[in-house]
């Protein structure tokens, strides 16, 4: 008996502080105007996507000391954007991500539970943790955090925020006119919470929300990062993008859902994925080439090089050979808030990896930043798309995908009109919305169901 084929998940990014994204491409819009937001929402609702993603960037990078402007830079509060999206939205998930360093449950909670009013059911929170102080220099909580202790602020950050949620249960309020009765029970909202990071007692002022909780997304790819996610996520985004990653990665965290008594279903794993189309596999592979030149100017190459060498190498040729001069390994590294020099553990074996593979193919700085950077997750023409995408759903290495355009707002819209139509004519993604709420169109349980059948089972 052949395997039933699963449903793909799709999802939208709008990039946030990145050099992914091609500022100066002509097409591209705005990062800040409310209508690059509302275009690329409609575009994802058009196609019947589970959700729109925002990253968050609490500090803009910088290099030198100065703003890093080769990226795109900005980027609005994630609430407030996500408030607006829902005005304009009618079914499309609304995710955001909400560091647990740098705020309050009670403050989060109450965010998330509003938003799940005002859009009818379909917020979520993608929880994460701070890395660096550059970035809690903003905030009073200065990143003195180590990691095992980020989270371990994190879990009870998210165990403080759904008894909040719970603090309610859904039938306080009866709102008898004739007998000028509201609440059922006067007691709604009463919580009480006393942890090692949180003491905090009082009443919750926003009644249960249609979802009962928002949908759960955790982004962390350390032991600890996995974990947090078997034990408390209902999706954790990733980076392994591969066919034989992806299959490694999906079989190690879906194997830690059972000792927390939940099963495989209960957590989905969406990679981002880039993406570049073309009439053939051909024209993709060319324009795949041409993207990629512009996302590494001359001037962001030789930046994104001063991550490995952490020196100022403005005054070398881009075009031209690497630096003869070892890197400096003694001083502040002088790129800030970028997780991405977090890679180059060991500068000096890096950067004799990167000579010996720019003598090998007669690399310049930019070519060889070009060729050892990410590559776009799927090249191709939308047949090919189509059926890569849906090859690497069924063979277990994703629940689906997080597509992040290099175009912003407009770049999602050819994979809408292209792509999805030969996924639903396969029959792996749906035609229109079953449901009204983001946990419908994910396939998740409403937190109250889920335990009652937790209870059940265990019985």
């Amino acid at each position: 008996m052949s395997k039933p084929l699963k449903q793909i998940h799709l999802a939208a990014h709008f990039p946030g502080v990145n050099n992914t994204t091609v500022w100066s491409d002509p097409a591209a819009g705005s990062h800040i105007e409310f209508e690059s937001f509302a275009h690329f929402a409609r575009t994802a609702e058009r196609a019947k996507f589970d959700f729109l993603f925002l990253a968050e960037g609490l500090r803009l990078r910088e290099q030198g000391g100065q703003i890093y402007d080769l990226d795109v830079v900005g980027r609005p509060d994630t609430f407030t954007v996500l408030a607006a999206l829902a005005a304009v939205t009618d079914r499309l998930g609304l995710t955001g991500t909400i560091n647990s360093t740098f705020n309050e449950p009670y403050e989060v909670a109450r965010q998330f539970a509003s938003l799940d009013h005002l859009s009818g059911g379909r917020s979520a929170w993608n929880v994460v943790t701070s890395w660096d102080a550059f970035t809690g220099e903003n905030f009073r909580r200065g990143g003195f955090l180590p990691q095992h202790e980020r989270y371990s602020r994190a879990k009870e950050f998210l165990a403080t925020a759904n008894e909040l949620f719970d603090s309610w249960h859904g039938d306080e309020i009866l709102a008898d006119q004739a007998a000028g009765t509201f609440l059922r029970d006067a007691q709604a909202g009463a919580f009480v919470h006393q942890g090692r990071h949180f003491d905090i007692h009082g009443r919750f002022n926003v009644p249960r929300s249609p979802q009962g909780r928002p949908v759960i997304f955790q982004a962390g790819d350390s032991e600890e990062g996995r974990e947090f996610a078997a034990a408390s996520a209902d999706a954790i985004f990733s980076r392994h993008a591969t066919l034989q990653a992806g299959q490694a990665f999906y079989t190690d965290v879906k194997r830690r859902l059972a000792a927390y008594g939940r099963r495989r279903d209960e957590l989905l794993i969406l990679p981002a994925a880039t993406f570049v189309l073309g009439d053939t596999d051909a024209e993709a592979e060319e324009l795949a080439h041409e993207v990629r030149r512009q996302q590494v100017s001359g001037a962001t190459a030789l930046k994104h090089l001063e991550f490995v060498w952490n020196r100022d190498l403005s005054a070398y040729d881009p075009e031209g050979p690497l630096p003869e001069i070892a890197p400096n390994v003694d001083e502040e590294h002088i790129s800030r808030g970028r997780a991405q020099v977090r890679m180059y553990r060991d500068p000096l074996a890096t950067a004799r990896e990167w000579r010996e593979l720019a003598e090998a193919n007669k690399w310049s700085i930019r070519d060889l930043i070009i060729n050892t950077g990410n590559r776009q997750t799927f090249v191709g023409s939308p047949a090919t798309v189509a059926r890569t995408i849906d090859e690497f759903v069924q063979a277990d290495a994703s629940d689906g995908f997080i597509l992040v355009p290099h175009i912003t707002p407009g770049g999602l819209d050819v994979f809408a009109d292209t792509v999805v139509p030969l996924l639903q004519e396969r029959g792996v993604f749906r035609t229109d919305y079953e449901g009204t709420t983001l946990r419908d169109h994910l396939g998740l349980a409403h937190p109250d169901d889920a335990r009652a059948e937790r209870r059940r089972v265990a019985s």
